[in-house]
């Protein structure tokens, strides 16, 4: 290879690379002498090259923290920016004379974050503007869960100066149905018996307790006691000793369903209560006196939905039913005051729109026997059972609370019918001729609700 040529591919070479490391400016201002010049852009840490139409001889900064200058040539100059801010860029002429006064604004890259943001968030309309010395976001996102990645990327680039125009698009108004349903069941059984003998009006053989008014079996014949639902008595006598046997038995069974569904609406992220009940009075001391305060029992719920992405529901719920229990009782100075009894649950879950939770479930058992008799005597087979009293107790609960979030959108108050629809005063013919206690409602609305309880009242759901 000849020298010509080698020399020429390291000309090359070197050209390749001087193109390869010199910035692509974002920006050239011209400047000519007695003609206004316009406003500077410089992104900070970027460049912006100045070229005069003549040549100057001396330059000054203002602030020298905000932007950064040096010189190319006699016409040329490099800005660089340094700091988010405003200054001024003053070019002198040989003769000190002014050739103009330049306004550079440095301003956060948001090109890049452009960039960025088109990457990690496609398709959502964000506008990005840079204000002062901070970036402004602006338009609509899909969900609150973007709109929050958006403004913590923009944090990176501008910290603790970004400001948030954006709102959420879609609906942002969440139902949450609670469902309380519980049954309880008591059984209980009861056997037990009164044996007394005696010799000359001598009693000296007992097991149980006396039934009767004066404790004694054989004065006035054996009665029931109030808990009994039946028994069998029988007596007699063998020569001077007398006997009497009374068996009693109780048996009982209940059981108690309750439900309550309580439906409330919020806005994302705002917290929504609920408590259909009441108030019971609790005496509490008061600098030696007494005051009343009120407790407040029944369906209580609290809870605070937001939509994270889509129909993506996150579900933050407190939900309790209480009632007031008067088998546990305080006593105070001001009387007795009643327990509550409460199933209380706390939690936060995330499901989609229409989909439900079991989040709390309680299965209780509860269990009792206690066998009594009289020593020796009711471990004699067949015939110790008159001298044994058993007593059974067994209680089963068991109670769940589901819980099922939908998105929701207003409707239009005539499409809407309350319960009040289906009823309407009646009139003193209907009162007091046929016996009517509610009139037949002919309004449009209870047309449309007259029929029962059942479906969606008052909500759109999509």
């Amino acid at each position: 290879m000849s020298m010509n040529r080698i020399l020429a591919a390291g000309i090359l070479g070197a050209a390749l690379a001087t193109t390869a490391l010199t910035p692509t400016f974002a920006e050239t201002l011209r400047v000519m002498q007695g003609a206004p010049s316009g406003a500077l852009n410089v992104p900070m840490n970027r460049a912006v090259v100045v070229e005069s139409d003549v040549p100057f001889a001396e330059l000054s900064i203002a602030n020298p923290g905000i932007a950064d200058i040096s010189t190319l040539s006699d016409k040329s100059i490099y800005v660089l920016g340094k700091a988010p801010g405003r200054t001024t860029l003053t070019l002198l002429a040989a003769d000190g004379t002014l050739i103009s006064n330049v306004d550079v604004q440095v301003t956060p890259d948001i090109a890049e974050f452009k960039e960025r943001l088109q990457q990690i968030l496609p398709g959502e309309r964000i506008e990005v503007r840079t204000a002062n010395d901070g970036i402004v976001l602006s338009g609509t996102v899909s969900s609150s869960a973007k709109l929050d990645r958006a403004l913590d990327l923009a944090s990176r680039y501008a910290p603790d100066r970004v400001s948030n125009l954006m709102s959420v698009g879609g609906t942002q108004q969440v139902m949450l149905k609670v469902r309380f349903a519980e049954v309880q069941r008591n059984v209980s059984k009861k056997l037990s018996s009164s044996v007394g003998i005696r010799d000359s009006g001598k009693l000296f053989g007992e097991t149980g307790t006396w039934l009767d008014g004066s404790n004694d079996p054989f004065s006035g014949g054996a009665v029931l006691a109030q808990d009994s639902n039946s028994g069998i008595g029988f007596g007699g006598s063998i020569g001077a000793l007398e006997f009497s046997v009374l068996l009693e038995a109780l048996e009982s069974k209940g059981m108690v369903r309750t439900l309550a569904e309580p439906n409330l609406t919020a806005l994302s992220g705002q917290e929504a209560r609920f408590l259909a009940g009441g108030e019971y009075p609790v005496p509490v001391s008061d600098n030696g006196g007494i005051k009343i305060e009120y407790k407040p029992f029944g369906v209580d719920m609290v809870f605070t939905p937001t939509v994270v992405d889509g129909d993506v529901i996150n579900v933050k719920i407190a939900a309790a039913v209480s009632s007031i229990d008067t088998t546990v009782a305080a006593q105070t100075t001001a009387g007795p005051v009643s327990g509550f009894k409460t199933r209380l649950t706390s939690t936060t879950v995330e499901m989609r729109d229409g989909e439900s939770f079991a989040i709390a479930g309680l299965l209780q058992d509860d269990f009792r026997d206690i066998n009594g008799q009289v020593p020796w005597l009711g471990d004699v087979p067949i015939l110790g059972a008159l001298f044994r009293s058993a007593d059974y107790q067994r209680s089963q609960s068991e109670l769940v609370i589901i819980i099922t979030p939908h998105l929701v959108t207003p409707t239009r108050g005539e499409a809407l019918a309350l319960p009040t629809d289906r009823v309407r005063v009646p009139t003193e013919g209907e009162l007091f001729l046929f016996g009517k206690v509610a009139g037949k409602a002919n309004t449009p609305e209870g047309e449309v609700a007259r029929q029962d309880f059942n479906g969606a009242y008052g909500y759109v759901m999509e």
